[in-house]
């Protein structure tokens, strides 16, 4: 009897000192993600812009970009990743109301049951899809970098009549690689990344030594931040100030790795950017310098759900964009089938 009361004090003293050590702990971690993104000079910025560079691997008039990384071999290979048939959309459903800059989807009835002598019904879709709202794939023409595109186009090429270069016409054939989910609301045990929170190269690598999946050449990757969660508990925020995302530094372990996509529950770029005068930089890295084609503002929640479920990281990942000839990106569905 002594013994067990002895051990059940020692038990209640731990449990004392333990508490205050966790609560400061949950209190560091909750500080940590909300931090303001780490500063790069704009020279450093500047040569990464050339570091980093695609420009001339595929030939000078290249206009794939990192598509060239996903060979027949790489697509061979991720059909093989289709076990469960299982498939998920990353889409999210079309959003109707203007969010700050972004436009809203719009769509106007032509032909309804209502309309006399209708034998059927049909509508017009309208979208400016590129901004912080619909789902969406940009093509390789869609950011300038003093006066060119990727490759060394001339950013002179996209005029009013569209893009003359480097538009979503040379993705016409889709994109089918393997898909990768990075999902670091779960990496940190939290809902969702708050404020301003910067995801790192340090970051990256805990999540692959999480999981166990590494990444690899003509990988699509899925950078999750729980954004449509935040979206729903706090309502509707300035994106273009502060949002959770990528840290431009990020996109130098993804080179290494030779993604061949990369998207995002937001659009990439954490906000504000860390880099002065540059407001998305990895937008402009990863499109300008890499050839790497970006699909932003993707819901990644069903798909995290199922691949913690399921302990799958991977999976075959399928886009058709529009196949529109001067198009400077297009609104998409990615499918993940796991």
């Amino acid at each position: 009897m002594r013994f067990r009361m002895a051990a059940a004090l020692v038990l209640l003293l731990v449990a004392l000192v333990i508490a205050p050590v966790a609560t400061r702990a949950l209190a560091q971690s909750a500080q940590e993600v909300t931090q303001t993104p780490k500063e790069m000079p704009k020279a450093d910025f500047d040569k990464m812009v050339k570091s980093l560079s695609n420009w001339g691997r595929w030939g000078k008039e290249d206009q794939l970009g990192s598509l060239n990384l996903i060979t027949p071999e790489k697509r061979k290979q991720a059909a093989q990743l289709v076990t469960s048939g299982v498939s998920i959309s990353l889409s999210r459903n079309v959003i109707t109301a203007k969010i700050g800059t972004s436009a809203p989807f719009e769509q106007r009835m032509v032909k309804t049951g209502l309309t006399p002598g209708a034998e059927s019904s049909s509508d017009a879709y309208s979208v400016q899809y590129h901004g912080h709202t619909q789902t969406h794939l940009d093509a390789l023409c869609h950011f300038f970098y003093e006066g060119q595109m990727y490759n060394g186009f001339s950013q002179k090429e996209v005029t009013d009549k569209g893009a003359a270069k480097l538009s979503v016409i040379n993705i016409k054939k889709g994109i089918f690689t393997r898909g990768i989910l990075m999902d670091f609301p779960r990496l940190f045990g939290i809902k969702f990344l708050k404020g301003s929170r910067a995801i790192y190269p340090e970051d990256l690598d805990a999540w692959e030594r999480k999981t166990g999946v590494k990444i690899q050449s003509g990988d699509a990757v899925f950078v999750r931040t729980g954004r449509w969660l935040r979206w729903d508990d706090e309502g509707e925020w300035d994106m273009k100030k502060e949002a959770a995302g990528l840290h431009v530094s990020a996109l130098q372990w993804f080179k290494k790795r030779d993604i061949a996509v990369l998207g995002s529950d937001m659009v990439a770029d954490v906000a504000p950017s860390g880099v002065a005068d540059v407001r998305m930089p990895v937008h402009l890295v990863a499109i300008n310098a890499m050839g790497l084609i970006l699909i932003d503002n993707c819901d990644l929640d069903s798909i995290a759900e199922y691949a913690a479920d399921h302990r799958r990281w991977d999976f075959l990942l399928t886009v058709a964009p529009l196949a529109v000839e001067v198009g400077t990106g297009s609104p998409v569905n990615p499918i993940a089938t796991f």
